[in-house]
This record gives C-alpha cells, sequence and structure tokens, in this order.
C-alpha cells in the first residue's frame, strides 16, 4: 500500500498515511504529538489485525514505520472499470484532512439542514485562519438554529481531522435533543451519558477506568459534570472539540459551572460556546466567558472594545438584514400577543384584600414579616397567588416551615390566616382556571383534536394543580396532558419533550415550569403558548416564547397571558403593570431581536427585583423600560452586539462535493461490490429505486463502529438488524418529518437514516476499499492519456500532526530526460476525467508491463519532493502570518496586562502576574505546535498509461 514520509524524524506522521508496527499494517486515522514521540490511533488493514482499531505511542514501540512511497511496487488493477482504482483515489482523499485552515466549506451545505447562508457564514468564521484556534461564541438570538450551526462547525471539523474526540455539554432536559439533531442531520454520533448511560458505564468499566478515554464523542449533562468524580476524569483527557450550550451560565467566576468551564477550555483545541443570552449586562462576567475562548484576548475585563474580541463571537436575531431575506418562508411572524383579563371570585377578592391590606400597604405602615427581604416577601406571596391559590399555600406553608416558635406571631397569625383564605379560594370555582379551560377550547384543545398547547407557570404548585384539574375539566383523557419541571430524572424529561413533539402521541398539553425556557425546540407541532403567570422578568418571557417562535415555525404563533384582576384598584393596578411586560417584550423582538437591550440588566432575577421595587414604589413601568429604538447612551452590550450584527462577511466558498464518485451511494455501492462478491446475497443489498432509499444487513465489522451511535436510535429501529439509508436529502428530510409527524409513529428517529458525507459507513467503505492492495503497493490503469500519469499526495503537517498544507498532484511524464509537466488539483480531477477514470473507464484486461514502469516511482517522489521544496517556502509564509499576527497580539497583551497590574493592590498584582505567565507560557506551546514542520509527506496514489502502451 501507498504512504509514509521519508523517515520518521522529518516527516513525523499525519492522519491518512500507513505505517507498519509489529509487521503489521495500519491505517492512520489520526496522530498528535506526545512526549517526545507521537501518539497514532490506528485501523489495521493487513489481514491478521483488519479492522482492529490500536493505538501506539512511538516512544513505546520498538519499530514504527512510515512507508516509503520510494520503493511503492506498481501492480496492474485488474478490476471491471478499473473500480479498485477508483475507489482507491477517492478512499485515500476521503481519509486525508483537509488543511487547517481551508477556508472554502467541505461538507456543512451537504447536510440534512436547509441552505441557509447567515448560518454558513457563522461557520466561516469559526473556522478563520485570522484565530489560531476554532473558537468561538455563537451569540444568536433565540430560533435562529444554534444547534445546527454547532453541527455544521464539529462537521467541518471532522473533515479537517479535528474531531476525533468531542464533548458535548447541554442542560439535562436537551441531552436526546441535542444527540438527536447531531446524528440526524450531521452523521455525528454521540454517546449519552444521562442516569441511564452513566449507569451502563458503571457496568461496563472499571471504576478506575476514565469514562472518556472509552467513548471517543460524549453528550452528558452540565449537572452531571460537575460532580467531583467526572471533574478529575476531565483533568486528565484532551479532547479535539468541546461544545458547551447555554454557556451563559459559565459566567460568574464563583460558580461549580465556571470552575467547569475553566477545567475543559485548556484541554480542548476547539471550543464552541452558545447562548441567546450570552451577557449579564457586567463587562467582567462577559470578558470571563471571552478569556475561555482567548485568555489574551482581553486586556482590562472593564473596559473593552469590539476590535478586541470581534473574531470571537457572532451574533444575529430575527430581525438582522442578514437574516430576514432568507426565514421568512420558514418562520411566520408571531401574532400580536393576547392579554386575557380574569376577574376575580369572591373567595380570590378576599385574598387580594388580605395581601394589600397586611402585607402590602398595610394602614400602620409595618409588615408582619420578620426576616430577611423584608421589603419583597410581600411580592413572593402576591406573585405566588398570581399564579395560582395553589403556590400561595405552598408558599406559607414554606414559610411557616421556616418560623421558629419564639418567632414574632404577629407574623404567624398573619400567615395563618392567609392560607385560610388561600384554601377558601382553592375551594371555590377558579377565575383563572375557567379562564384558562374556556380559552384552551376556543383554540381546538378538545378530544380528538391534533391541537396542542404549551403551559408556562414558574410554580410547581400551579403545574401540579393544573395537570390534576384540566383533564376533567376539558372532557380530556389524563394522557393528554403532561408535565415538565426541573426536579425530574433526566430520563423523564427527555421524554416528556420527546412525546411533545411527535404527531403520533396522546399529548395535547404541555405544563411546563421554566426548565422548558432554555433550549427546546417545542415548535414541531405546536403554535400556541399561554403564560399561566407572567414572569417578572423580560428574558424570561423572550425566552419561554422563543420555544414555538422559531425558524421552523410554519404557523404564526399566538402567545396568550391570563393576568389577574380585581375590585382592589391598587392591586389591579399592580398586574395592569405586569400585563405591560409582554407588549414591551413584542415590540423588542420586533425592533432587536433581543427583549434583555431594554432593561440592561442581562438577568432574570436582576430584571425581576427591579421591576418587584418598580410596583411597590410605584412607578411608572414606562420609566423603568424605555421602548426599542432610544438613544443607547454610553458604550454598553447593546451597542456592541449591534456594531456586530451590522459586520455582515462574504459569503464562504465551498469545495465540489465528490472528487472520482457522483455520489456517496455511487461510491458506496461500488464499495461494496468490490468487497463482496454479491452483496445482495452476502448483505440482502437492496436498492429502492425511485424512493431514494437502500437497505443492508450490517456485518460484524460494520456493526463494531455503529456501536457508538445513540443507543435508542440503535435498538428502536432495529439497526442490527437493518440498516436503512436515505441517499437523497429531500428523501431524507421526508423521513425525519415522518417519524416526528406520521400516524403510528413510536420514534423521533428516522427509519432511514441521511447517507451525508461523515456516515460512518462510508468511512466502513473507504477503508473496505483501502485494504484491497497489498503493503505499498499502487495500482496501475489505462486511460485516455498522452504519455503515463503519476497520481500523487503531498501533504505538510504542524507539529500537532495536523495537515496544514495538501496537494493532490499529477505528473505526466512525457519523456525521460525531461521533467514531467504538474498540476495540482481541479486540475488533476480535470485530468482524471479526460483519462476516463473519474466514471471509470473500460478496463480492456490488456498485460501492462509493471516491471518497465516501475522506475517512474522513485523518480516521481523526487521530482514531487523538489516541486513542494519550490513552493513550500511561500505557502509556509502563508500559514506563518496569523501565527506572527496571534504573537504581536499575545505581546500587546502581555504589556497591557503588566501596565494594569502595576495600579492594583499587592495580592491582586501578583494574582495577575501569575496569569501574565500562564497564558503567555500557554499561547507560546501553542505556537509552537501549529507551526509547520519542514519535511512534506509525500504518497504515490497511481500510475495511469496510454492503451497503446500496454503489452
Amino acid at each position: 500500500m501507498a504512504g509514509g514520509g521519508a523517515t520518521v524524524a522529518t516527516a513525523g506522521f499525519a492522519a491518512g498515511s500507513t505505517v507498519v508496527v509489529r509487521d503489521e499494517e495500519w491505517l492512520v486515522h489520526s496522530c498528535e504529538a506526545a512526549g517526545e514521540g507521537w501518539r497514532l490511533d490506528c485501523l489495521g488493514l493487513s489481514e491478521l489485525v483488519r479492522n482492529t482499531e490500536a493505538i501506539f505511542y512511538t516512544e513505546l514501540e520498538d519499530n514504527v514505520e512510515p512507508l516509503d512511497p520510494s520503493c511503492a511496487r506498481l501492480v496492474r488493477d485488474d478490476s471491471p472499470g478499473f473500480r479498485r482504482t477508483r475507489l482507491w483515489l477517492e478512499s485515500v482523499l476521503r481519509k486525508t484532512p483537509l488543511p487547517l485552515h481551508e477556508t472554502r466549506l467541505a461538507v456543512a451545505h451537504r447536510m440534512l439542514a436547509d441552505d441557509l447562508i447567515f448560518q454558513y457564514r457563522a461557520v466561516a468564521q469559526a473556522l478563520s485562519p485570522d484565530i489560531l484556534r476554532p473558537r468561538i461564541l455563537i451569540a444568536d438570538a433565540v430560533g435562529l438554529g444554534k444547534t445546527l450551526e454547532i453541527g455544521m462547525i464539529l462537521a467541518e471539523l471532522a473533515r479537517r481531522g479535528r474531531a476525533e474526540r468531542v464533548l458535548v455539554v447541554t442542560p439535562r432536559h436537551v441531552l436526546e435533543q441535542m444527540q438527536h439533531e447531531l446524528w440526524t442531520r450531521f452523521a455525528i454520533p454521540l454517546v449519552r451519558l444521562d442516569s441511564d448511560g452513566i449507569q451502563r458505564v458503571r457496568q461496563t468499566l472499571p471504576a478506575s477506568r476514565n469514562p472518556f478515554t472509552f467513548f471517543k464523542k460524549v453528550i452528558v449533562s452540565v449537572d452531571t459534570l460537575k460532580s467531583g468524580r467526572y471533574r478529575a476524569h476531565l483533568e486528565k483527557h484532551r479532547w479535539d472539540a468541546v461544545v458547551i450550550d447555554e454557556s451563559h451560565n459559565l459566567s460568574n467566576s464563583a460558580t461549580l459551572n465556571n470552575k467547569l468551564a475553566n477545567v475543559l477550555a485548556p484541554m480542548t483545541d476547539a471550543l464552541i460556546l452558545a447562548s441567546a443570552t450570552p451577557h449579564n449586562g457586567k463587562s467582567e462576567s462577559f470578558a470571563e466567558l471571552i478569556k475561555l475562548l482567548d485568555p489574551t484576548a482581553i486586556i482590562d475585563p472593564t473596559n473593552y472594545g469590539m476590535a478586541d474580541i470581534q473574531h470571537l463571537f457572532v451574533r444575529r436575531h430575527r430581525h438582522s438584514p442578514d437574516v430576514a431575506a432568507e426565514v421568512g418562508h420558514r418562520w411566520a411572524e408571531r401574532l400580536e400577543p393576547r392579554v386575557i383579563g380574569v376577574p376575580a371570585n369572591d373567595a380570590e377578592e378576599a385574598v387580594i384584600d388580605e395581601l394589600a391590606g397586611t402585607w402590602l400597604y398595610p394602614e400602620s405602615g409595618s409588615i408582619p414579616h420578620t426576616g430577611r427581604g423584608r421589603s419583597l416577601f410581600p411580592w413572593t406571596l402576591v406573585k405566588a397567588f398570581l399564579s395560582s391559590p395553589a403556590a400561595l399555600t405552598e408558599t406559607v406553608n414554606n414559610r411557616l416551615g421556616l418560623l421558629r416558635s419564639d418567632e414574632d406571631e404577629t407574623e404567624r397569625a398573619a400567615l395563618i390566616r392567609l392560607r385560610a383564605l388561600s384554601h377558601a379560594s382553592e375551594k371555590s370555582e377558579s377565575s383563572k382556571l375557567s379562564a384558562l379551560v374556556e380559552h384552551l377550547r376556543s383554540i381546538g384543545i378538545k378530544k380528538g383534536s391534533d391541537e396542542r398547547a404549551v403551559l408556562f407557570s414558574e410554580r410547581v404548585a400551579t403545574l401540579e394543580w393544573l395537570r390534576a384539574e384540566l383533564p376533567a375539566k376539558l372532557g380530556m383523557p389524563s394522557a393528554a396532558f403532561k408535565m415538565l419541571y426541573g426536579a425530574m430524572p433526566d430520563v423523564q424529561q427527555m421524554e416528556v419533550v420527546e412525546e411533545f413533539k411527535r404527531a403520533d402521541t396522546p399529548v395535547r398539553v404541555l405544563i411546563t415550569g421554566d426548565v422548558a425556557s432554555e433550549g427546546v425546540n417545542l415548535h414541531a407541532q405546536c403554535h400556541q403558548l399561554v403564560h399561566v403567570d407572567i414572569p417578572w422578568s423580560l428574558i424570561r418571557i423572550e425566552q419561554r416564547n422563543g420555544r414555538i417562535d422559531r425558524y421552523g415555525q410554519e404557523h404564526s404563533p399566538q402567545i396568550v397571558a391570563l393576568a389577574s384582576t380585581s375590585d382592589n384598584e391598587r392591586l389591579s393596578g399592580d398586574v395592569r403593570v405586569l400585563a405591560k411586560l409582554l407588549e414591551k417584550e413584542h415590540a423588542a423582538h420586533q425592533a432587536l431581536g433581543d427583549a434583555a437591550s431594554l432593561m440592561k440588566l442581562r438577568s432574570e432575577k436582576a430584571e425581576e427585583e427591579e421591576i418587584a421595587k418598580a410596583i411597590a414604589g410605584g412607578r411608572d413601568l414606562d420609566e423603568l423600560i424605555p421602548d426599542p429604538g432610544g438613544d443607547p447612551g454610553d458604550w454598553d452590550f447593546d451597542e456592541l452586539f449591534a456594531q456586530a450584527g451590522e459586520q455582515v462577511p462574504e459569503v464562504p466558498a465551498m469545495i465540489d462535493a465528490h472528487d472520482l464518485f457522483r455520489s456517496e451511494l455511487d461510491f458506496l455501492r461500488t464499495a461494496l461490490h468490490e468487497a463482496y462478491d454479491d452483496p445482495a446475497r452476502a448483505l440482502r443489498w437492496t436498492e429502492h429505486v425511485g424512493d431514494g432509499v437502500v437497505e443492508f444487513v450490517p456485518p460484524a465489522d460494520l456493526m463494531s463502529r455503529l456501536a457508538a451511535l445513540p443507543q435508542s436510535y440503535l435498538a428502536q429501529r432495529r439497526i442490527r438488524e437493518r440498516l436503512v439509508l436515505a441517499v437523497e436529502e429531500p428523501v431524507a428530510a421526508a423521513e425525519l418529518d415522518r417519524a416526528r409527524n406520521a400516524v403510528g409513529s413510536t420514534t423521533s428517529w428516522p427509519e432511514a437514516h441521511f447517507l451525508g458525507p461523515l456516515h460512518p459507513v462510508l468511512d466502513w467503505a473507504a477503508d473496505k476499499a483501502l485494504s484491497r492492495f497489498g503493503r505499498n503497493e499502487v495500482p496501475v490503469a489505462t486511460g485516455a492519456v498522452e504519455s503515463p500519469v503519476v497520481i500523487g499526495l503531498g501533504t505538510l503537517s504542524n507539529n500537532r500532526g495536523q495537515v496544514v498544507l495538501r496537494s493532490l498532484i499529477g505528473l505526466t511524464f512525457y519523456d525521460a530526460d525531461f521533467p514531467p509537466a504538474i498540476v495540482e488539483e481541479d486540475a488533476v480531477r480535470e485530468l482524471l476525467q479526460k483519462a476516463g477514470v473519474r466514471d471509470g473507464g473500460i478496463n480492456t484486461g490488456s498485460v501492462i508491463d509493471v516491471d518497465a514502469l516501475q522506475a517512474l516511482v522513485p523518480r516521481a517522489v523526487r521530482e514531487m519532493r523538489d516541486y513542494f521544496d519550490g513552493i513550500k517556502v511561500q505557502r509556509k509564509m502563508l500559514l506563518a502570518q496569523p501565527l506572527m499576527q496571534a504573537s504581536g497580539r499575545i505581546k500587546k497583551w502581555r504589556a497591557g496586562s503588566a501596565l494594569l497590574a502595576e495600579h492594583l493592590s499587592p495580592p491582586h498584582r501578583a494574582r495577575v502576574e501569575r496569569e501574565i505567565v500562564a497564558n503567555e507560557t500557554q499561547a507560546q506551546h501553542l505556537l509552537d505546535d501549529l507551526a509547520a514542520r519542514d519535511e512534506p509527506m509525500l504518497r504515490v496514489l497511481a500510475l495511469i498509461v496510454p492503451e497503446e502502451e500496454v503489452k
């Protein structure tokens, strides 16, 4: 088999090459520097070790030899249509990573996702050569498809050999959703370590075994990773890419979330953070996020500008210029929100009078509460009652449980009196429940209807109350109502979300707390949302609304809020103020795409406190929350983010889809016919002509690779018995839609999975094709060429073993006394096309004197090396430019940080000086690792000779 560099010492190793270890051949899947040598992740090629995965450390092995390309042996390709040669060339090119900083998109535009340029731009920014490593904060507003952008970035990294080891961290209720999206659309398989998955790990692995070395691609909740056991494992494991969703939860440096992020950030090459609400209005907190991406980006965390961070984040919203034109046909504009006034009944009026007269506006001027939070506790009671009498009763009981027997009896008596009134209102016909039932009926929530609705409340007691009362009130079965709240086990949370998203389930109403307000997609079957209680936060309202108001929503979302009204003018006026929040959020959504921009507090808790203070003080809400479009005043995050939205980068270029085959199916079909005499008999291979679907029984060596796929997908679609692949994008999209919406569907995993460019089946097929030649053999084919043509491949790697330069080369030897004519890349593909090799020429079976042609191999290697020497300096200079720029930024950061430290107190100055040393050392190691090596790795891939020269 062809492959390998000249010597270990100079060329090192590269993904896609072949090495000999212990006298067996191995294909290098990935490699990286390890100590004084290399770590090689390999797959066995020779018969004894075929399909065996192994890791070799060159420091520990006596002899790891890259195959010498000059010694490659020519062999006649006797396969029909030179099938073996075509498969060999295609497989080598597929297995050889694209260069590290290839700016064109290779696979993102060929995945199962709508063709949206604004998403491609985010991917291109993450891959920009202006940043040393792919590190980005995707801060797009709610609903724009951050998960899809994450999937595209990971896919592009995989094509560049930079996503062998991937960790995805999400809130636990979206584990399956994220896993589902990344597998069904991008063929990125993640092992889900939810509570069930962790249990399986404990049964499989010894307690001392690091699970992250066993599973290469993992998705896990942030709550799980925060445990001490897993943090210890993380500190010892390096990743190619880490994704952290809802990353605004990382910005507080005092939290476990932040400590976890600071463990992960230095241990990964690529880091992708995602959040629709990426900052809390404090420059230091946002700087904490940016520091995870690049510790040297910001000198002063209290004062920095767009120029410091613009390369590290992307921010757009629904009405951004480059978004609005693309999403309109797949994102119906929401209707004006409605506030339904709910007049209180007599029992409820009694509670309101008690709240107003005793707790909010007592004539004595003194409220009975004696603990901390004296001014806000009455509003806690009001918020509870505005949610439901059940929530008020729960709140009162919780407070009574905290009071000691020797504490103020006045408060105890007031609480007991309030609880009695709350109990009485619970027994009455609830006005809010009646209004809710009437509204749900009006929108079609009834027995036999397919209409669905999401009901939000921040109180679990309210959720339980609604779950108990609504089935009978609406005359619907109990199974039509599901409840979701944060304290539920992660597996149950995911099951509830999954049921609501599928059409063929009995669930019609999701009664949920604010656990579902972040990250969960609920728009597939639903466009009706009810705020049973109105959050005292614009951010929370926006997050809730975003569950159904997002890209892919084909029906205009209808947002409704229930607001209690009362004869008590004081409290009724307060409720009218709260109803205004809904209007404010909608105005901000239309104008800015970001409701948090209005109050500029960037924190749900801070907004709630300010609104409570405003109501208590009788302050006009318009003073507290301005209308959108006003003067931003001094520099702030809104101005900063607006600048980011104004910068619309160019549309990234895209690489042609295929090299020697017209489609993924063409490649797979050809590989199977080469590997098996009769695929129909051996694998029960069947092509459903016209349906865009193929199916076969996966053999044992393929099934061992598929074991890492999502377990629910393997089980529910019985993949071990039959693998069904959709080979056309429209068919795959229809299959995905059918899984969610078809009558009789019991799972959202599609029956036919999309055969995308990164599908594990194609990787398996490529390995099959590579094994068809012996050690260091090069195929010889005939074609429509004037003189012998050698097809070669040259790669240049950095000190991490990552490919930084890749060149497909064609050398035409017209005369033994003159250098060959050399062409690169697209010209080589054109040459193969004209020669008839690309589409499979006619193999006449004529005898070729390969011994007479053998001398062309070492000559071709010499010519390739000379050619690379000629272009290497120029290309290495291009590769060095980003490193030089980065070095300059690091020096500037160091000087600025040192100057800033001079004005700090001694303890703070010492801490900053330690950070300077640590960050500068880390940055210098990174620069050294990314520097290109001197010696290219050269490979002779094939020889094409004119038909008339054969003997």
